[in-house]
């Protein structure tokens, strides 16, 4: 099966859509063709001249990263600087790029979650809310007979999902009626005649974003030649989304214990924490990457402790004096680790799809710090 760049996109999006990522990112794919062939995979936090050296000598043919190459605008691509050397060097050996940055953090399973899921936290939510997402509910109206292929489409088109459960739909029994005209090719009755038929009206959610999909499904299903249908905003019904996570460690820990248990699950060798070693923590919240800048957003929902990374001399101060603890585990740590996470995520879904990819990890990656 030919597998190219625009297929592994669309599953990307299904793990962190491109439309949760912040204004100021870049996201997507960010060198290469999406008609281009794909057989290899690399998966890697970022784009180094060692991770590109590694891509070209294991055959890779697309790299999933999640910190982009390029993040601002480049006047000039040349050798003699270390994007320009990089960009060059990926585009001879015909390497696509595909980055997924805040986006990840944001989707529900993203990098997270992730940490909430290691550190077992519970009753966990979201941080700071980055958008709201509307739905609208599409009602049709169908023959009886064909119901069940109809609601099939919807479905499989991605109609009917709520929360944790998907293909939800309602249905309601009645009878339709209507007269073909002339110049008409019903699927039912004569031309002239009026026709009563059984029919049922599916009632289903959509997400605002995929309502011409949806409906592009739902009319090649449909047995009418026009079908009646209606769409309807709904005021009640929002999902939002969110970057970084709060919630509430199982067990008893003080500030010192929790950095410790922090340091067991992510795998680091040392961290940095502030505040009182012996203060008891319960309400954490989480920022992968670099997040102090989410104190207050913390503080304001009764949060003791923040784990994140990249804390800088100001922000210790400042949080000594907010009264809320830092666990500065590393913008590379609090990152690095979802590599694997996400490389599983990729096999998992190509497994379902028969997608014959080979997803590799990164081998070449380190922390560019050195402690004495």
């Amino acid at each position: 099966m030919f597998i190219n760049s625009s297929k592994i996109i669309k599953i990307m999006n299904e793990i962190a859509p491109e439309k949760l990522a912040k204004s100021w990112d870049n996201v997507g794919l960010l060198i290469g063709n999406a008609d281009s062939e794909v057989d290899r995979i690399l998966v890697a936090l970022e784009v180094t001249k060692q991770v590109v050296d590694e891509a070209i000598t294991r055959n890779i043919d697309l790299i999933i990263c999640h910190h982009p190459l390029i993040f601002k605008p480049m006047k000039k691509i040349v050798e003699s600087e270390p994007t320009g050397s990089i960009v060059r060097k990926l585009i001879k050996n015909d390497i696509s790029v595909y980055a997924a940055h805040t986006n990840l953090d944001i989707a529900e399973g993203g990098t997270n979650d992730y940490i909430c899921q290691l550190l077992e936290l519970m009753n966990v939510s979201g941080l700071e809310r980055t958008g709201v997402e509307a739905y609208k509910k599409l009602v049709v109206y169908v023959p009886q007979t064909d119901a069940e292929a109809v609601r099939t489409a919807l479905a499989t088109a991605g109609a009917g999902k709520l929360s944790n459960y998907e293909a939800c739909s309602f249905t309601v029994k009645g009878e339709g009626a209507f007269k073909p005209l002339e110049g008409a090719n019903p699927a039912i009755g004569s031309v002239g005649a009026l026709e009563r038929v059984e029919e049922v009206k599916i009632e289903v959610v959509v997400k605002a974003d995929q309502i011409d999909r949806v409906l592009s499904q739902m009319l090649k299903a449909h047995p009418y030649e026009v079908p009646a249908y209606d769409i309807f905003s709904l005021d009640n019904l929002t999902e939002a989304s969110y970057l970084g996570r709060v919630g509430h460690l199982g067990e008893k820990h003080t500030l010192s214990s929790l950095a410790e248990l922090v340091k067991d699950k992510l795998g680091v060798e040392t961290l940095r924490y502030v505040g009182d070693a012996h203060r008891a923590v319960r309400k954490v919240a989480i920022c992968t990457g670099a997040g102090s800048d989410m104190m207050k957003a913390a503080a304001s929902r009764g949060c003791d402790t923040l784990i994140t990374g990249d804390v800088k001399y100001h922000e210790a101060q400042e949080a000594l004096q907010m009264n809320i603890a830092l666990i500065d585990a590393g913008h590379f740590e609090t990152e690095q680790i979802y590599i694997k996470k996400l490389a599983e995520k990729l096999e998992h879904a190509f497994s379902l799809k028969s997608y014959e990819v080979a997803v590799l990890q990164s081998e070449t990656e380190t922390t560019p710090f050195r402690g004495v």
